[in-house]
C-alpha cells in the first residue's frame, strides 16, 4: 500500500525557511579582525541568500556548478552558505592555510566558476587566478576588490527569487580532506545528509541546541563543514556568534557580552584560553556546554570544564562523516557515578548517534570485526546515511561492499558501544613488536600541571624499531625539566611507554584545522638519533 504522508524532498533552504520564518529576530553577530561589531538575524540571512540567488543567475551559474569561498567566520560567509546551496550550486569551502600548490590542484579538480573570498586572502587569491583557468569571478567579502565587494554586488538584487527545488539526494556541499598523503580528496555532501546529520546533531543527547542557545563556532568555516553548526543553528533557532580572531582575551569579551552558551572548537583553543586565564587571574565566561573534536581531549581538559560546570561534548568524526558520528552524552546511569566517572566518559569519544554505526576490524584484515570489549583495538570503520561512499571524480568506491568506509584511526569499542581512539595508524608507535599510542601519550603528558602541549612520534631504533620521542611545549615561565616529566609520566602510562627523549619546543606545528601536523613533526626530527 502507498503511504499517505506528504512527501517533501529535504533540501537545506528548508532550514534558513524554518529559521527565518520561526526565529527571524534571533541574532548573528560578527566581530571582525578589527574589533568592530556586525549584526544581522536569520531574517536578514534569508534575505541576502536570496538576493545571492539572483546575483548567480545573472551571470549564469547554474545548478549542480561549484562556488567557492576562501573566507573566515563570519556573517557574509553564512549567507553565502544559504545562497550558493539554494541557488541549487555546490558550495566548496576553501582551506587558506594550505598550500598554493595544494590550493590550485583542488580550485581546478572541482572547476569553481566563482570564488568569494576575505580581503586579508587576496595576495592568495592573486597568485591563484593564473593558476586556475576556469575561475572566472572572484568577488570580496568585506571590501571593495576589483571593483566589486559582496555587499555592492548583491545590493541591486530584491531578493524577490525562489530556492532552486530538486531531489533530495543532489549535491550541496564539497569539502576537501587535508590531503596528507597524495592529494587532497573531495567529500560530496547531499542536501539529505546534510539534512539528516542537522537532525541528530541538535536532540538533548547530542548538542542539545534550541532558541536560547548562543552559539560560537571556533572551528573555522572551511573545516570539515564547519561540523554542521550553521544548519543545526537554523533548524534549532540559535543565535549565532562568529569571530574573526581567536585571541583568547577577546574570545572571553565576546562570550561574555553576547551570553554565549555553547562553543565548538579543536583542543588546542581550550590549551590557549586556559594558559590565558591563569596567565591574567581571569574566570572562565559562564559557558554551559564545549563541544571539542579534531583530536582527542585529555582528561585534565574535560576535568577542568566539568569542575567549572561546563556540559563537555567531545565528538568523533572527520570531513568523512559530515563530520559527526559519536558524541558523548550522558547514559542512563550517570547520575549514580563518581565524579570521577563521569570524566573518564567525558573523556572518550562516545557513543554513535542514530544514523552512524561504528566496528573495529583487525589491523592487517579489515574483513575481520574485533570484539567490542572495550580492550582488543582495531581499525576504526564506519557506515551510515552520511558518511561518504565515493569520493569526488573517483573511479572506485570508497566503502566495502557492506558500505564500511576505513577511517584509519585504532580505537576499541566498549561492550556498551562507547568508542575510544587511541591512535591514527600512521601515528602509532611500533616497539619491540608491541603498539605504542602516542595519543595516550601526549594526553598523559598534557595532564602534567606545567605542560601546555605535546606530540609524541616514533624515531627509529638500533633494537626496538621505534621509540617515543616526546615534544613539550611547556607553559610560559615554568622551568620544567625532562627528568621530572619522566617522572610524572612514570605513574601514568605503561613503563615501556615512557619516552626515550623529550625535547622542549616553543611550539608545535598545526595543520589548518588545529590538529597537531605529525607530519611536520617527523621532518622535523627526521636526522634525529636515539641512543641503542
Amino acid at each position: 500500500m502507498p503511504g499517505d504522508m506528504q512527501d517533501w524532498d529535504l533540501r537545506v533552504s528548508g532550514l534558513i525557511d524554518h529559521a527565518a520564518r520561526e526565529h527571524g529576530n534571533r541574532e548573528i553577530v560578527t566581530r571582525w579582525a578589527d574589533g568592530a561589531v556586525t549584526r544581522t538575524n536569520w531574517a536578514g540571512i534569508r534575505r541576502d541568500a536570496l538576493k545571492l540567488v539572483q546575483a548567480l543567475r545573472r551571470i549564469d551559474i547554474y545548478p549542480g556548478e561549484r562556488v567557492a569561498t576562501l573566507a573566515m567566520n563570519h556573517g557574509r560567509h553564512l549567507a553565502a552558505w544559504y545562497g550558493i546551496t539554494g541557488a541549487g550550486c555546490v558550495l566548496h569551502t576553501v582551506n587558506p592555510r594550505l598550500f598554493d600548490d595544494q590550493l590550485a590542484w583542488i580550485v581546478n579538480h572541482a572547476e569553481d566558476r566563482l570564488l568569494f573570498y576575505d580581503a586579508a586572502f587576496r595576495p592568495i587569491v592573486e597568485r591563484l587566478l593564473p593558476l586556475c583557468p576556469k575561475l572566472e569571478h572572484a568577488i570580496c567579502f568585506d571590501s571593495i576588490e576589483w571593483g566589486m565587494d559582496f555587499d555592492a554586488w548583491i545590493a541591486c538584487e530584491d531578493g524577490e527569487a525562489h530556492w532552486t527545488t530538486g531531489c533530495e539526494r543532489s549535491p550541496c556541499m564539497l569539502c576537501y580532506t587535508s590531503g596528507t598523503t597524495g592529494q587532497p580528496k573531495g567529500v560530496v555532501y547531499t542536501h539529505r545528509s546534510q539534512v539528516l546529520h542537522t537532525l541528530a546533531m541538535i536532540a538533548p543527547s547530542a548538542l542539545d541546541l534550541a532558541p536560547r542557545s548562543v552559539v560560537l563556532p571556533i572551528v573555522p568555516m572551511f573545516h570539515a563543514n564547519n561540523w554542521g553548526l550553521p544548519w543545526a543553528c537554523a533548524a534549532s533557532g540559535a543565535k549565532m556568534v562568529w569571530s574573526q580572531t581567536n585571541d583568547p582575551d577577546a574570545l572571553c569579551t565576546l562570550m561574555r557580552e553576547e551570553g554565549v552558551t555553547h562553543v565548538a572548537g579543536v583542543p588546542t583553543v581550550w590549551f590557549s584560553m586556559f594558559e590565558h586565564l591563569e596567565r591574567t587571574g581571569g574566570e572562565l565566561p559562564p559557558i554551559r556546554q564545549v563541544l571539542s573534536g579534531g583530536a582527542s581531549v585529555p582528561a585534565s581538559v574535560v576535568e577542568r570544564l566539568m569542575r567549572a560546570g561546563v556540559r563537555v561534548v567531545q565528538a568523533w568524526g572527520m570531513t568523512e562523516t559530515s563530520p559527526i558520528a559519536t558524541v558523548t552524552y550522558e547514559p542512563a546511569d550517570w547520575d549514580g557515578m563518581t565524579f570521577e566517572q563521569q570524566v573518564a566518559v567525558k573523556s572518550s569519544q562516545g557513543r554513535p548517534l542514530y544514523g552512524a554505526e561504528v566496528r573495529v576490524t583487525a589491523l592487517d584484515d579489515p574483513n575481520r570485526e574485533l570484539p567490542h570489549d572495550g580492550d582488543t583495538s582495531g581499525a576504526l570503520q564506519v557506515r551510515g546515511p552520511w558518511t561518504v561512499q565515493r569520493y569526488f571524480r573517483a573511479e572506485d568506491d570508497a566503502v566495502d561492499s557492506a558500505q564500511w568506509f576505513g577511517t584509519g584511526d585504532v580505537a576499541t569499542i566498549a561492550p556498551d558501544g562507547t568508542l575510544h581512539l587511541t591512535d591514527r595508524t600512521k601515528d602509532l608507535i611500533k616497539s619491540g613488536g608491541e603498539w605504542i599510542s602516542s595519543v595516550e601519550l601526549e594526553n598523559a603528558a598534557v595532564g602534567h600541571p606545567d605542560v601546555l602541549e605535546a606530540a609524541a612520534i616514533g624515531i627509529p631504533h638500533p633494537k626496538w624499531d621505534e621509540r617515543p620521542l616526546l615534544a613539550v611545549v611547556r607553559k610560559p615561565g615554568v622551568t620544567l625539566a625532562a627528568a621530572d616529566l619522566q617522572n610524572y609520566l612514570a605513574g601514568k602510562v605503561a613503563r615501556w611507554w615512557l619516552p626515550d627523549a623529550i625535547e622542549f619546543v616553543e611550539e608545535l606545528p598545526h595543520t589548518g584545522s588545529g590538529k597537531l601536523d605529525k607530519k611536520a613533526l617527523r621532518r622535523l626530527y627526521a636526522d634525529y638519533s636515539l641512543p641503542a
